[in-house]
């Protein structure tokens, strides 16, 4: 877990930090998501980002794009969905990879798309389809039959695979996000609440599916720190940093919980083996052979929970 955060529990509280706050009326809620997708011959790293301000929604496609050697291009298509243009909210685009070798398409459908919370990802009624070669090699939203019918374009011979999701959420004291820990498994509600104000020793309760699963007391003195729990039999690490909403001014830094599946490494596992050559989806390019079969996919979910008041 060293490529993400080493989380420890800590003796004792450090001094208070006094920060500017951020202007909460610019800060936007996003969700990113990155897969890793068979396109043109490679597995590419392919993220899409959903961004939400009081004005609209938008999403970005950003795909690799591959020059030769170990240089890596991006290419990025923007789709932004104002509130009083209901047309926009379904349509097509299409852009290029690798200055014109490969052409892409993005065909989407937002118009009965329905939304959890404050998210800017909807949740249902919805699809987002990436096309390459006929093939649609990203499909995103459960209208998959429209999808494809609108595209008139076959399934890809390999799905793609989510490989992380970051998401950036304001809120008081709750706060929800969703993922889904395996491929063809359903989605879990995750959900952070604390009480970091008031007479009483600071709390914080993590749920997965509306069951508390971490329980932190005495939070000041444990604000970082690691625990592994069982979901669905599956081993999920949780580790937190909340050390800005206890020592920081308000609005002057987040809460940064990571949800990963599997056990925890050993140290001998994390010193050893650079697991086959490959790097990590959330810090590096992803470009194999889609004739290798050793391609790896560690999904991790990263939470930046920002305080506002």
């Amino acid at each position: 877990m060293s490529s993400y955060i080493r989380a420890q529990t800590r003796t004792g509280p450090p001094e208070r930090v006094t920060e500017e706050p951020i202007p909460y009326k610019n800060s936007l809620c996003t969700v990113t998501s990155v897969f890793l997708a068979s396109i043109a011959g490679y597995w590419r790293n392919v993220s899409v980002l959903w961004s939400k301000n009081l004005m609209n929604i938008s999403f970005t496609i950003t795909v690799e794009g591959y020059e030769g050697g170990s240089e890596t291009t991006q290419t990025t298509c923007k789709v932004e969905l104002k509130p009083w243009h209901f047309w926009g909210r379904k349509g097509y685009k299409s852009f290029e990879i690798e200055e014109g070798q490969h052409q892409l398409e993005v065909h989407w459908d937002l118009r009965s798309a329905k939304f959890s919370g404050t998210s800017p990802e909807p949740c249902s009624d919805y699809y987002l389809a990436l096309v390459s070669d006929e093939e649609v090699v990203l499909l995103l939203g459960d209208y998959k039959k429209k999808a494809y019918k609108k595209t008139k374009k076959r399934p890809a011979l390999v799905d793609a695979v989510q490989a992380l999701k970051k998401e950036i959420v304001y809120a008081k004291k709750s706060f929800a996000t969703r993922a889904r820990f395996a491929e063809g498994r359903t989605e879990h509600d995750i959900v952070v609440e604390s009480s970091t104000t008031g007479t009483k020793d600071p709390e914080m309760w993590i749920s997965i599916d509306g069951i508390v699963l971490v329980h932190v007391k005495n939070l000041q003195w444990k604000f970082r720190g690691n625990e592994t729990v069982v979901v669905n039999k599956v081993p999920i690490q949780v580790l937190w940093d909340v050390h800005s909403w206890l020592f920081c001014s308000p609005g002057s830094g987040y809460g940064l919980f990571v949800f990963k599946p599997g056990p925890p490494e050993s140290e001998t596992d994390q010193e050893g083996s650079n697991r086959s050559g490959k790097s990590d989806s959330s810090c590096g390019s992803m470009f194999y052979s889609t004739q290798s079969q050793n391609k790896l996919v560690d999904f991790c979910l990263f939470l930046q929970a920002w305080k506002i008041d």
